[in-house]
């Protein structure tokens, strides 16, 4: 595979199942990450999404911080700049983001670890096109999940049932403009993601970068109807490292460019926080032996991550 990370049509789980699983879990093995297009998400839902995030970001910083939950490690509403920070780095990443959470019954087993949202009452269309754009991120993560499943040896639905209340995340982020050539921060520090999947929309402007199983960064720019989906470190666990979360980071980009906003929007898929991370079988053998034998839950390897990057 040369060093283009691949782009699929997800249109073709229909028809090609076969080819399209292949080629998927082919990409993922390799690299991590792949581009998936033809995904069903309109442009306008994606559009009409980010226009409401924008409008939230513009808000007076005394206004956003009305938002900021303190204790709450970032779960629910803003995040300010300074905060997050990648694991091992110095700095911390220059941006703002937002969280959007599943919303569930109160009376729920799962309330107590997955709190309930907020919503900036000065952006009025925030809930729906907020909520919206992740309802259909869900669902297309259940669509990627069912074809690596499958990869993987798995029954297709194999990962329904260990999602559908899954503590999932939905953060518009906002990286101001560079101002200054010496700043030591980049907007964000190389990491990899905590969560089963993480689908990326809005990859389309320049800064992200995969790291390469030959140790060389590798620019992702995708085109605007494609969305980016990377495998997370809670399947790295699952499968043993045969789907490996690969590093990656979004860097400054130089001149002119780096003094414009960035704006992008990941939906961080977790499963459900008590689903247990224990190594699949199959995915254990003699050449590659179990690197976890202790299994641990969701939602404490959550709560371990996040105290990591510095957000609890």
């Amino acid at each position: 595979m040369s060093a283009v990370i691949p782009t699929l049509d997800i249109r073709r789980y229909d028809s090609d199942r076969n080819g399209f699983v292949a080629e998927l879990g082919a990409a993922y093995r390799e690299w991590g990450f792949a581009g998936i297009r033809n995904h069903g998400i309109s442009q306008a839902d994606i559009d009409g999404a980010y226009a409401v995030f924008k409008a939230f970001f513009a808000l007076p910083t005394e206004v956003k911080m009305q938002y900021h939950l303190a204790g709450g490690g970032g779960a629910r509403g803003y995040t300010p700049f300074g905060v997050e920070t990648a694991k091992g780095s110095q700095y911390p990443d220059l941006k703002e983001f937002w969280h959007i959470g599943r919303e569930i019954p109160r009376e729920s087993s799962y309330a107590q670890v997955m709190a309930p949202n907020v919503w900036p009452a000065e952006v009025p269309e925030f809930h729906a096109r907020g909520y919206g754009l992740y309802q259909a991120l869900d669902g297309l993560g259940s669509r990627v999940l069912r074809a690596l499943a499958l990869h993987i040896g798995l029954p297709e639905h194999y990962f329904d049932d260990k999602t559908h209340f899954g503590n999932s995340i939905l953060r518009p982020i906002h990286y101001p403009p560079i101002t200054t050539a010496d700043v030591p921060n980049v907007r964000s520090g190389a990491h990899e993601d905590i969560n089963l999947i993480t689908l990326l929309v809005g990859a389309s402007a320049q800064g992200l970068e995969v790291l390469s199983r030959k140790g060389e960064w590798v620019p992702f720019t995708a085109d605007a109807d494609t969305i980016v989906v990377n495998i997370g470190d809670m399947l790295q666990r699952l499968t043993n490292h045969v789907y490996p979360s690969t590093t990656h980071r979004v860097v400054n980009p130089p001149g002119a460019a780096g003094r414009e906003p960035r704006y992008s929007v990941p939906f961080f898929l977790h499963p459900n926080p008590d689903f247990i991370i224990d190594a699949l079988p199959s995915c254990i053998s003699a050449d590659n032996p179990n690197r976890y034998p202790q299994p641990i839950s969701a939602h404490d390897y959550l709560q371990e991550r996040l105290r990591e990057i510095k957000l609890i």
